[in-house]
């Protein structure tokens, strides 16, 4: 294909440098707990072989050192059997010395002992020389690192000096004695002696992992306590950890911590008394506008301006009804307020929601009902706030439902788990099991749904119920004696009273 085929004009260049306005992707900072173990592990594992190399090198030395004092009393006692046999210097050896120098099952002993000619007086003849710089005093033994008949070898030279009495003739050159030694017995104990130190190794290595995962543990156990506490707390709470509590390290960041939840506190305080005190605010004018709207519509008006009256009353009492319900959502957000909780019989409560009701529920020809127990259900809580949240569910069952529904409130005690469970069911349209996360979030309405509510109903039957330590459930109902008829089912759960107080 040529350079000009739209094959290769749409090619991507692989080797064109990356386009520096796509902003890279962050990358995630790695676990604290992961970075310490690295930097402390790492070093451990580095240093481990090269403590081996070291260990071997010192296994080495303490091998030799034996072996080399062996050596060199092998050479002591070889230079003592030369003597002077007409002139030339001659090796005298007893058959015991002689076994001794033949070496043994492990090592081979290889000697040689040159005269003062350079001849060879007994021993091997090919065992390298060392040079005439490198030769000893007399008396003296030195060892050097050589290679025999393709062996490694170890060997003690020393010298003889000729007699001073002409004895042993030649030109003034010592007597040069080697005895030569392989390595086999040197590496035999020097492997023993790293076996015995790299052997507990492997036991101590893990042990020290183990140790040093467990430090870690502990000292980061602090952290885990702290992000335990704020797990669980509840959504509400905004009171300060205990920074005093803290190790050293970590107090900084928990006095920062109490400082944002502080700020944090005081600008939810300003909101929700700014919504408290607008709403407070426009109750009075709306309860004037709808006043003068009801006066008006009982003079003599045209058909079109008592149109507008009816819908500019209607307006007020939607705007006061909002009014109200934004209060009610204040207090209910507000749960630090102060709010006192006291045993409350919600049967009884349940009736007087009801009983509120009935005129509006009788003005769209609907069947409201109650179904409780024969028994006292007590919770702890608000009779105040349980009321306006038995209240909004009402009411918004109310509006939903089409005219001539039924709507039924029920109150059940649930001993087996310790619940109360206050029931509104309705023969509404329903809730689509889509749309149920959403209804209980403020000001959302179901598009295409009729009624006029605002949207804040199941937001504020959802904060009443969570600040009661319950749950809010939607779902739809079937009626056993209609199964055709079907609708919504709104499920309250309250734990129960642990102290059942006697009634008067």
């Amino acid at each position: 294909m040529s350079d000009e085929e739209p094959g290769n004009a749409m090619r991507a260049n692989p080797f064109a440098p990356p386009d520096e306005t796509e902003p890279a992707a962050p990358s995630r900072p790695r676990s604290l707990f992961g970075e310490i173990l690295d930097w402390m592990l790492a070093p451990l594992l580095l240093l481990w072989p090269m403590s081996i190399a070291v260990t071997y090198l010192v296994a080495k030395t303490i091998a030799n050192g034996p072996f080399d004092r062996g050596l060199e009393t092998d050479a002591y006692v070889l230079a003592r059997q030369i003597h002077p046999v007409g002139g030339v210097a001659t090796l005298t050896l007893p058959d015991a010395a002689r076994d001794f120098l033949t070496g043994d099952n492990v090592d081979k002993v290889f000697y040689q002992v040159i005269g003062t000619r350079g001849e060879l007086v007994a021993g091997v003849s090919d065992m390298p020389l060392p040079s005439e710089d490198d030769r000893p005093q007399p008396g003296l033994v030195e060892f050097r690192d050589a290679t025999l008949h393709g062996n490694d070898v170890r060997i003690a030279y020393t010298t003889v000096a000729p007699s001073t009495d002409g004895s042993m003739s030649g030109n003034g050159q010592s007597v040069l004695v080697q005895v030569a030694e392989t390595f086999d017995k040197r590496s035999a104990l020097a492997n023993e002696i790293i076996k015995g130190v790299i052997l507990p190794q492997f036991v101590i290595l893990p042990l020290a992992i183990v140790l040093v995962w467990f430090g870690l543990s502990r000292g980061l156990a602090p952290l885990t306590s702290l992000q335990a506490n704020l797990r669980a707390r509840r959504p509400d709470d905004l009171s300060p950890l205990e920074a005093s509590s803290a190790p050293p390290e970590i107090e900084p960041l928990v006095t920062s911590f109490n400082d944002l939840l502080t700020r944090l506190e005081q600008n939810i305080d300003l909101q929700k008394r700014f919504i408290a005190d607008a709403a407070h605010q426009m109750k009075t004018p709306l309860a004037g506008l709808h006043t003068q709207a009801e006066l008006a519509l009982r003079d003599d008006v045209s058909p079109e301006v008592r149109r507008s009256l009816e819908q500019i009353a209607t307006g007020a009492d939607q705007a006061a009804r909002l009014v109200t319900q934004l209060l009610a959502l204040a207090r209910a957000e507000n749960r630090s307020s102060g709010q006192v909780f006291t045993h409350v019989e919600m049967a009884h409560l349940a009736r007087l929601a009801v009983r509120d009701w009935v005129r509006a529920a009788l003005a769209k020809q609907m069947d409201l009902g109650y179904e409780g127990p024969d028994e006292a259900v007590f919770v702890e809580g608000n009779p105040v706030m349980l009321r306006e949240m038995l209240s909004n569910v009402i009411d918004n069952a109310i509006r939903y439902t089409p005219a001539g529904g039924r709507i039924t409130v029920r109150v059940q005690p649930k001993r087996d788990t310790e619940e109360a469970w206050i029931e509104v069911e309705d023969t509404g349209p329903g809730i689509a099991p889509a749309e149920r996360p959403k209804v209980v979030e403020r000001f959302y309405r179901i598009l295409g749904r009729e009624g006029d509510g605002s949207g804040l109903g199941l937001a504020i039957v959802k904060e009443i119920a969570t600040m009661h330590g319950g749950t809010l459930t939607l779902g739809d109902h079937v009626y056993q004696d209609t199964p055709r008829l079907a609708g919504t089912l709104v499920r309250i759960c309250l734990p129960l009273s642990r102290e059942t107080p006697s009634l008067p």
